[in-house]
């Protein structure tokens, strides 16, 4: 199991996908309930790979929600350590690197890679591999991709 975390200031997206990397469980809820369901996660299946995407400096002036994203970012992290150290953080570069091969992809590019391949969104009658993500879950998958490419697959070759 993998657990992917896209954080945010006051809500977070997160993907729970099993070994073939099919989304089981996602949604966009706020921080405190996300600690909860990490740390639930985490004392179920002590195996569970924890992939955070990481804040990155590019050195333009930030607010207090860039701020709060990382004070966030840092109780999740916190969170699953507690049960183990199978932690990663993944910076958006290395998922924009992995999927689209360009620094210059833009959510629309990563989302469409993930498309081409996973399949399609679908629709309620017929739903696909993403059906019910929204913008910040699509992230949160990503992410969680990502990892598994850099972390996992790659590890097994």
């Amino acid at each position: 199991m993998i657990l992917a975390i896209d954080p945010g200031n006051l809500e977070s997206a997160y993907v729970a996908m099993d070994e073939n990397l099919k989304p089981v469980e996602f949604g966009k809820i706020q921080n405190e309930l996300l600690i909860h369901k990490i740390s639930k996660q985490m004392q179920k299946d002590y195996k569970t790979h924890f992939a955070l995407e990481m804040v990155a400096s590019y050195g333009m002036a930030v607010g207090e929600t860039v701020f709060e994203t990382v004070f966030w970012s840092g109780r999740f992290w916190e969170t699953a350590y507690q049960y183990g150290d199978n932690q990663t953080k993944i910076y958006r570069k290395d998922v924009k690197i992995n999927l689209c091969h360009t620094m210059k992809a833009k959510d629309s590019n990563i989302r469409q890679a993930l498309i081409d391949r996973f399949g399609e969104v679908g629709v309620k009658k017929s739903p696909g591999w993403f059906y019910g993500f929204k913008s910040d879950i699509w992230s949160a998958y990503a992410v969680g991709v990502a990892y598994y490419d850099l972390h996992i697959k790659g590890a097994r070759v």
